[in-house]
């Protein structure tokens, strides 16, 4: 589903190289999850992929099911399947929860081709989508993220993500800043989401969230590539014994 071959990426103002050789594939029905030390380059990777600005790809590839995302723009990348919770998701005030949510879905419908939601339609789905997700109601009155909790915003999140049915979920660092409870409801919503046609990339610092969402396969960044790959044990590895021993191994 997701390939992306020795991509390299720099820093458009500083001329600074921050993805040096990043090569990872994802399949559908698969959880991967990126730990790595700080500046290791774990949020640009998911920076570049969704078309934010102020990053160059100077070399490598980055594919969705076949098509080229680094071609495209970001709402064409949204359109093509794919999402990005971010690490502090924006507050924009003025805009009501259900306003955005509703114009965010016709939006990726009418890109794929297909008859947007009525009011009523759509009433009914972002309902059945927020009692899956144990959502409470009364968030989706209020203007998007304004005076929303950390853990709040996080499962708005969750909700856009359930709604616009994406195939590639990329999220990054979405644990952060988050109690136990806030964190358990966000793998909850993740989980809920996992199907044979989705894929997800989890960006992500602790062993803690993937202690709920179970990844099936664990990347090691570090300087800017992926240095070790393994199932869900290397994670716990990490958690035991840092990032010292791999790096060194790989040094």
């Amino acid at each position: 589903m997701l390939k992306i071959n020795n991509l390299h990426a720099k820093l458009e103002d500083e001329d600074k190289q921050i993805l040096k050789g990043v090569t990872l594939e994802v399949p559908a029905g698969e959880v991967h999850a990126i730990m790595g030390p700080n500046g290791s380059g774990k949020s640009t990777t998911s920076y570049v992929l969704s078309g934010r600005d102020g990053y160059e790809v100077t070399e490598g590839s980055a594919t969705l099911n076949g098509q080229d995302l680094l071609e495209m723009e970001p709402e064409e990348r949204a359109a093509a399947g794919l999402f990005l919770a971010f690490q502090y998701p924006v507050e924009i005030p003025g805009v009501g929860n259900m306003t955005f949510l509703r114009t965010a879905a016709n939006a990726q419908r009418k890109a794929r081709g297909e008859d947007e939601l009525s009011a009523g339609e759509f009433l009914k789905l972002v309902r059945e989508k927020a009692k899956t997700l144990n959502i409470d109601a009364e968030m989706l009155k209020r203007p998007v993220n304004v005076g929303f909790s950390g853990g709040e915003k996080k499962r708005n999140e969750i909700l856009q993500m359930a709604l616009l049915e994406p195939k590639m979920c990329v999220l990054d660092e979405t644990d952060s800043g988050l109690d136990v409870d806030a964190m358990r409801l966000v793998a909850d919503g993740v989980n809920a989401l996992r199907s044979p046609d989705r894929a997800f990339l989890v960006i992500t610092h602790y062993q803690r969230l993937l202690d709920h969402i179970q990844p099936d396969v664990v990347h090691i960044m570090a300087d800017g590539r992926i240095v070790k790959t393994g199932g869900p044990d290397l994670a716990l590895e990490v958690e035991k014994n840092g990032y010292a021993d791999i790096l060194a191994e790989v040094g």
